[in-house]
């Protein structure tokens, strides 16, 4: 699951990462629901789309909040001593997205909306082609979001988890 949000800062960000941003689940967040929309390939792939620009896996490089980084294991053998319930192991975890995805979100405009979620819904990580109307919605639902981030200075996060 993957839920996109906007926050005043990186400790805003972070507040209580056990629950979901969108919905019911954290009415204190202005989220949108991505259900599998990770933000690396797939979010990715339709940033690609939008710039007109192959994709490549550095396109959307994120910054990892939570769980922390610095407190996180470094070695194979810190990995296999994690408890079964360590965020480290099942999340789950905080991203920021870099400033130019949001940018790109908000710049699509209206006109090319329905063409963006047409082609988005044919790229190989979609095992079967989701409806076009949910992308059409989730793309506008996401270009809202992000315009609402840039009007604050914010920027975009994605809470995610298994």
């Amino acid at each position: 699951m993957y839920d996109y949000y906007r926050a005043a800062d990186r400790q805003a960000a972070v507040v209580d990462p056990d629950s979901g941003r969108a919905g019911r689940k954290h009415p204190a967040f202005d989220a949108v629901e991505a259900k599998w929309i990770d933000p690396g390939i797939v979010l990715g792939q339709l940033v690609a789309l939008v710039r007109d620009v192959p994709y490549s896996l550095d396109l959307v490089q994120t910054t990892s909040l939570y769980p922390p980084p610095e407190g996180g294991p470094k070695t194979l053998e810190e990995w296999e001593a994690l408890p079964e319930d360590s965020p480290y192991q099942e999340g789950p975890c905080i991203d920021e997205l870099p400033a130019h995805v949001r940018d790109t979100l908000a710049g699509i405009p209206d006109s090319r909306v329905a063409d963006l979620a047409e082609r988005w819904g044919r790229i190989e990580e979609f095992i079967a082609p989701p409806d076009t109307g949910y992308l059409t919605t989730l793309i506008t639902e996401l270009r809202d979001l992000a315009q609402r981030a840039q009007e604050e200075n914010q920027m975009i996060y994605c809470w995610m988890c298994a």
